[in-house]
């Protein structure tokens, strides 16, 4: 391998900035001293911040994820060629769902998503932020431990969302199912539903998959983000204010958390859509051990990484969207209601 140029050698050509100097949290993990470290915004403000942006994101990524969701139940706990294959891919996944579902079809469960959204990014960036403030982010290993808790803390929070747009997304007409079809009239039926059915407890079945799923994509996320965002400003390829550096960053992050996430991904998506029985127990899995056994040993490993392709399509765009307007907005916000 070739070794890598110092930074402070690189040549690169200025862009105009957008944002002020004074705006931008440090990212060095190793501060001088402790006016260095990131400044703090109003929690309540730092997690509107983080909602809105995951949010904004998520109007634009949804049709992949109604995309994912059925090629990662297509074939579920069947050997591969047994079954009949409804999607044979991204872009012939999305005609079909357009061509039988309609417009609406390829934007199923976006209520349900949305709010999923908020409460998980607003409680896994502002939880996160918070540990950059208090310097946990600059010891060794303290990026991936903070974005994995935080990652752990906004999936149990938003785990009834993700169940019911799992629920939603995966549900279509006889033709084209696939997976256990729970046949929900709407985003309140759902909720409704499941309480009635299961109680308050069945409104977190699945959370066993949600954690650890959300606690390697947030370590990979966040991680990734924060050390690509720190080397590219040490470059200076771009002024330290330009926002083609957080650009530049997410597009690395996105990058990072598809490849790491996607088994988890798929074991997350048939714990919360299998059916239940009549103690209340999931009829497919006993839990994350079960459903990861179960999947390599009938659909073999390349099992885990159905979807993979959507997957990608949906986090790279998904990822860079919401990191981009995450950071652009939580620096302007530093300007005037830092604490």
């Amino acid at each position: 391998m070739g070794v890598m140029a110092d930074p402070q050698t690189i040549s690169c050509p200025s862009v105009t900035p957008l944002i002020t100097q004074s705006s931008i949290p440090s990212l060095s993990r190793t501060p001088s001293r402790p006016g260095d470290r990131p400044r703090a915004l109003w929690p309540p403000l730092d997690f509107t911040l983080g909602s809105l942006a995951c949010c904004g994101a998520c109007v634009f990524t949804n049709p992949l994820e109604v995309v994912k969701t059925r090629l990662q139940l297509q074939g579920e706990l069947q050997a591969r060629g047994s079954y009949h294959q409804h999607y044979r891919g991204v872009l012939q996944a999305l005609w079909l769902v357009g061509r039988t579902d309609g417009l609406r079809g390829l934007q199923k469960g976006l209520a349900a998503g949305l709010l999923y959204q908020a409460l998980m990014n607003g409680v896994r960036l502002s939880f996160y932020s918070y540990t950059q403030v208090l310097g946990i982010t600059d010891v060794p290993g303290g990026n991936v431990a903070s974005g994995a808790a935080a990652g752990a803390l906004g999936a149990f929070i938003s785990s009834p969302a993700y169940l019911v747009k799992t629920h939603l997304q995966a549900q279509t007409v006889e033709a084209i199912a696939v997976g256990h079809q729970h046949n929900h009239q709407g985003i309140s039926s759902a909720f409704a539903t499941i309480y009635r059915r299961e109680g308050v407890t069945g409104l977190w079945r699945g959370v066993n998959g949600a954690v650890p799923r959300v606690m390697v994509g947030s370590a990979a996320q966040l991680a990734t983000f924060s050390s690509a965002k720190e080397w590219l400003t040490h470059t200076q390829c771009f002024s330290p204010d330009s926002w083609l550096i957080a650009l530049m960053a997410a597009t690395v992050s996105g990058v990072a958390v598809a490849i790491t996430m996607t088994p988890f991904d798929v074991i997350s998506t048939r714990l919360y859509n299998q059916p239940v029985d009549k103690l209340k127990k999931g009829q497919f899995y006993t839990g994350f051990l079960d459903c990861l056994l179960k999947v390599s040993r009938t659909e073999g490993v390349l099992g885990l990484y159905k979807g993979m392709g959507p997957v990608f399509m949906r986090l790279a765009p998904h990822t860079v969207l919401s990191m981009l307007l995450w950071d652009v907005m939580r620096q302007k916000a530093l300007q005037h209601y830092a604490i």
